[in-house]
């Protein structure tokens, strides 16, 4: 999953995106309202944690412009004002949870996945496709019953693909999802984590569950690819 962390104290930031790349989300960083708003418009995020106490636009004017222009992104705003009326104004405005500083960084993970689970397309704490099961709260992930061991952006890319179970994902939407704006889209960089992948999950006395569509993407499920 992709996250924009919009902070402007460095030291929190660099605390707090070094945390979150470290469970397996993807993350930008924006220093400022403006910034905030432009990198939301031209990157599709699934999660905005949005400071209100910013330079420029502060955290409300950044959330109101980015409902208004037509982001779904779930935004978690941080503050250190805990009063009902700031609180009441950040969900008023479009907002979808609220958390006050300071902050234990195991509440922010919870609330993270809360919001995750929240909304139309309900994200279930596990995935199940085929034999293969991720437990999306531990990051554990056991294929026939034996417990397979994944770096962190393996994981990431794995869980994308069991959200997206029996459905072909093109490499721009996994570009999009699970790596964040340093990624290099000349690369073979998904490819390589594919094939990683592969090589742990798919083992030779196991059907495939990984499979490629040439020129489409990949699909993760019990259907034969074209490789």
């Amino acid at each position: 999953m992709r996250i924009l962390l919009v902070e402007d104290d460095l030291t929190l930031a660099d605390v707090l995106a070094s945390g979150l790349r470290g469970r397996s989300y993807a993350v930008d960083v924006a220093r400022d309202g403006d910034s905030a708003v432009y990198q939301a418009a031209i990157n599709p995020y699934d999660i905005i944690i949005l400071d209100v106490m910013l330079p420029n636009l502060d955290g409300f004017a950044v959330c109101r412009e980015l409902r208004r222009q037509g982001s779904t992104a779930r935004i978690m705003m941080l503050t250190a004002r805990d009063t009902v009326d700031d609180r009441i104004a950040g969900l008023d405005i479009g907002a979808d949870d609220y958390l006050t500083k300071p902050f234990d960084f195991s509440e922010l993970l919870a609330r993270l996945r809360a919001l995750l689970r929240r909304g139309a397309q309900m994200q279930p704490s596990t995935l199940a496709v085929g034999d293969l099961i991720l437990d999306t709260h531990g990051q554990q992930v056991t294929r026939a019953g034996r417990k397979i061991p994944l770096t962190t952006k393996e994981y990431a890319l794995l869980e994308y693909l069991a959200r997206n179970a029996g459905r072909v994902v093109g490499r721009a939407e996994i570009s999009d999802h699970v790596w964040d704006d340093n990624y290099d889209p000349f690369s073979n960089l998904i490819e390589s984590y594919i094939n990683r992948l592969r090589r742990k999950i798919d083992t030779p006395e196991l059907v495939p569950l990984i499979h490629t569509r040439r020129g489409a993407g990949y699909l993760l499920g019990p259907s034969h690819g074209d490789e």
